[in-house]
């Protein structure tokens, strides 16, 4: 997603959109996902048209001429575990297949294609009679669907049979007797946006339907069911009667090239008899507007399936109606009275006399009777969706746009939603725990769709000269401050903010020297300016970001986080960091009035140690006037190193004597830590961050000790998680080869020896020891050669047996995650190095090990298993 792209200018404010993470926002807001098994639809979207029960014909192994019957026990992607028919419930015959390479076919092939049908070897014994035994047990079975075992759909996910330019017959929203061809245009996750046959490149009309949708069907529906085939009266009058036929007769000839299996709509909801009559009355959510509950009366009834609801309009003159068609199932009808029984506001119709409306009343001026309770299903509250629960769900003004949604209010199977990040301000709507237009959390990702993301700070970019040239901008922090998210949620109106509490616009001057913790190519990838805005928000914001551009966020938080002593002047916000796996808090001061703005950028600037200049509300155009283009991270990390607790700036000009009289020491402890930052990296079993041996690391690494001793003053967020294990294994490691170094009594007798060592040690750096001494092909050899052996089969395994397998492992620090995500035999051989990166939040080295025993797991299941 790029950073330079904005919004809409209908929405009215200059916010741009950034990289947006689930993950990330759900952990920042405190809220959490919507569960998966809540959304019917997408589910049954996911099966892959094989159910564990269905039957085929598959090629027997020791005899391939031969084939004989098998069940499903189950599916995993493409890949199907089989039984064949007369092992009853023994599975130690049970085999995989993967639908593309296999022998496989529906019941009946061998039939039709004189094949032979042969008992394997295995049960011969079991089977006296082969004609009996086949005739009892297809009795009644269900066939693997032809078309996903042959041909070009084999090995397919049904979904992707709706393809573009796929047709579809859809029936008319204002009249449920008529019903159209329409094309599919696109096909996400089977959200299906369509466009009526004949309209080619005409957009306007354009609908978006899932694919189980009750008003789509199969061509050939409405001839089947005796609905007329003729285009909506909204698209009649763009053609004449004589093209409209034209283009059906070519519809009907490309019919079978365009068409699609008619197995797809299996799964449709049928649609029950209702017991509407013309008249009645009833509450009701317009599916074009569902903000509000409105009176509605059913105006016309088609048949024992469909009929016609209007929203009550009582005004005389009127621009138009609002209606639609309905079934017995369809969501967003109700009993009169259920808003007043449920504390809900009903708004009267247009043009009703007085605001407070009543049902008894009204009834009795309209003349009309109230359609009875019978004539509703019934509402369930069993659907798993709690209030502040985070989904996706589609704007229904603009239905192109998916928005991060919240569930605000519950009432029996109705959801309040509030969208975040549509292009235009959009009221909570009103949706059915049923809805196809609502999805988990994630979905747009997985099906490669864009989320409308949420709004974020004011950042003005333009085109800038860096160091490090960016892929892509590295924009605001999730942790923005509600209200800085609300004063851009003014639609069209500028901002008015009191001036003494607007901030200036605060640049980011990423040329001047970025001191011994802030990394000047993340610097370099930050915005040119935030703001202007209110001081607090916009502050926090540029602390936020300079927080994440550092070697050690953590440290660079301990660097702001407010001192106790120290004299109150300002405003407490908590800001966060993430570092090796923990989230730390700490409270920050921070300026409320904007003529405060430049002293605090300064002393900020001065805490961490960079040039003064580095970000404030002036702009540094070519040369900095504290002239800090000739500093180097390395002297200046010596020089606040000496004056640690003096907390003083650089002064201007004051480093020439510094640079003469250090030069020799300071080199000489580079090249050490050097030494020390491979022995680390070695001896680690994470990742770091930290660019190793490099100028820009060394002076954040140097005070890793204290680093660890010091961040226990700042809030961790996390319990002791498996990340943290691993890491303070190795951190233990380090300190003891660091705390074994000579006394400093011992190195004043030595030192002019150990230098001597030292250097001779960094000029051949090799594999002097056991430790580093790279392991000889012939180890190599017997580590791969050593095959694991297992004792049960893993997809037998539960999650404690899984669990006791990893803490077999060197991997034993990870189980904890295992036993708390519930992975059992089946979930583990389903794990790729992918998923285990994004759903477990690890680093790839501890990733990498894992999936090594994970991968030792799945060939062991297969050479001593799958056969």
């Amino acid at each position: 997603m790029n950073g330079e792209q904005q919004y809409d200018a209908d929405a009215g404010s200059s916010v741009e959109e950034m990289e947006f993470n689930w993950d990330e926002y759900l952990e920042d807001t405190g809220a959490t996902a919507a569960p998966h098994g809540s959304f019917k639809h997408v589910d049954t979207s996911l099966q892959n048209g094989f159910a564990p029960g269905m039957k085929l014909e598959v090629a027997v192994k020791s005899d391939q001429n031969t084939y004989w019957v098998a069940t499903i026990i189950t599916t995993c992607g493409q890949l199907l575990l089989l039984r064949y028919d007369g092992y009853g419930e023994d599975r130690k015959a049970d085999f995989w297949c993967d639908i593309l390479t296999a022998d496989l076919h529906p019941i009946g092939w061998c039939q039709q294609n004189k094949k032979i049908l042969k008992v394997p070897e295995g049960i011969k014994d079991k089977i006296p009679d082969q004609e009996e035994f086949l005739q009892r047990v297809l009795k009644g079975a269900c066939s693997a669907p032809a078309n996903l075992l042959e041909g070009l759909h084999r090995g397919k996910n049904p979904l992707d049979l709706i393809a573009p330019g796929s047709r579809l017959e859809l029936q008319n929203p204002r009249d449920s007797l008529e019903a159209w061809i329409v094309t599919v245009v696109e096909n996400v996750g089977g959200r299906l946006k369509l466009r009526y046959e004949g309209l080619e490149d005409l957009d306007k009309f354009d609908q978006w339907l899932f694919y189980l949708d009750p008003f789509l069907h199969q061509v050939g529906w409405a001839a089947q069911h005796g609905y007329s085939l003729q285009p909506p009266s909204a698209i009649r009058s763009l053609r004449s009667e004589a093209d409209w036929q034209e283009i059906l007769k070519k519809v009907k000839e490309e019919e079978e090239e365009s068409s699609v299996p008619t197995d797809l709509f299996k799964d449709k909801p049928v649609i029950g008899v209702h017991s509407f009559s013309e008249g009645m009355k009833l509450e009701a959510v317009d599916p074009m507007a569902p903000f509000v509950i409105s009176p509605a009366t059913v105006l016309k009834v088609f048949n024992d399936k469909y009929f016609m609801i209007e929203i009550d309009d009582l005004r005389a003159e009127r621009a138009s109606s609002q209606r639609y068609v309905c079934h017995l199932n369809s969501t967003g009808i109700f009993p009169v009275q259920w808003s007043l029984k449920n504390g809900l506001h009903l708004s009267p119709p247009p043009g009703y006399p007085g605001q407070d409306f009543d049902w008894a009343d009204y009834l009795k001026q309209c003349g009309a009777e109230a359609a009875p309770q019978s004539c509703f299903p019934l509402l369930t509250s069993d659907h798993g969706f709690k209030e502040n629960m985070k989904l996706e769900a589609v704007n229904p003004v603009d239905p192109e746009e998916v928005c991060i949604a919240t569930v605000t209010k519950l009432k029996d199977s109705y959801l309040w939603l509030q969208l975040e990040g549509s292009k235009k301000p959009v009221p909570e709507c009103i949706v059915s725990v049923e809805s196809m237009n609502i999805f988990p959390v994630g979905w747009c990702e997985t099906n490669g769709y864009q989320l409308r993301p949420p709004r974020k700070a004011i950042v003005n970019k333009q085109k800038k000269i860096a160091v490090v040239q960016p892929e892509k901008q590295i924009l605001s922090s999730r942790t923005v401050h509600d209200g800085l998210k609300n004063q851009e949620l003014n639609s069209s109106d500028s901002v008015v903010i009191n001036g003494k509490y607007c901030c200036p616009k605060i640049y980011f001057n990423h040329r001047c020297f970025s001191g011994p913790y802030l990394n000047k190519g993340r610097i370099a990838e930050l915005p040119q300016s935030v703001g202007p805005g209110n001081c607090v928000l916009v502050l926090k914001e540029v602390l936020t970001l300079l927080i994440n551009a550092a070697y050690k966020p953590s440290r660079v938080l301990r660097e702001l986080q407010l001192d106790e002593e120290a004299a109150w002047h300002g405003h407490g916000e908590t800001l966060k960091a993430k570092y090796k796996g923990k989230s730390y808090r700490a409270t920050v001061e921070v300026v409320r009035t904007a003529d405060r703005v430049a002293d605090f950028c300064r002393k900020t600037c001065i805490k961490l140690e960079c040039c003064p200049n580095l970000f404030g509300p002036q702009m540094v155009l070519d040369k900095c006037s504290e002239n800090c283009s000739v500093l180097t991270k390395t002297k200046y990390t010596h020089y606040y190193g000496k004056r640690k607790n003096k907390r003083i700036g650089r002064p201007p000009g004051g480093h020439s004597n510094l640079e003469v009289a250090m030069k020799k020491p300071n080199k000489r402890r580079k090249r050490r830590k050097h030494f020390f930052v491979h022995k680390k990296k070695r001896s680690s079993t994470s990742v770091d961050n930290t660019p190793a041996g490099s100028p820009q690391g060394s002076g954040a690494e140097e005070e890793d000790d204290q680093d660890e001793v010091d961040e226990e003053s700042l809030t961790e967020d996390s319990t002791s998680e498996h990340q943290d294990e691993l890491l303070e294994e190795s951190e233990v490691s380090e300190k003891k080869s660091l705390s074994s170094s000579p006394t400093q009594s011992e190195l004043s007798h030595s030192l002019a020896q150990d230098r001597d060592k030292r250097k001779r040690k960094l000029r051949t750096f090799s594999f002097s020891d056991d430790e580093n001494k790279p392991p000889s092909p012939k180890d190599i050899k017997m580590e791969v050669a050593e095959k694991l052996q297992l004792d049960s089969n893993p997809l037998e395994w539960s999650v404690a047996d899984v669990v006791r397998f990893l803490k077999s492992t060197d991997c034993a620090p990870l189980a904890r995650i295992f036993l708390d995500q519930e992975i059992d035999g089946q979930a583990l051989l389903l794990l790729t190095l992918p998923t285990v990166q994004e759903c477990m939040d690890l680093k790839l080295g501890p990733a990498i090990k894992l999936c090594h025993h994970i991968e030792r797991v799945k060939l062991a299941f297969y050479q001593q298993f799958a056969n």
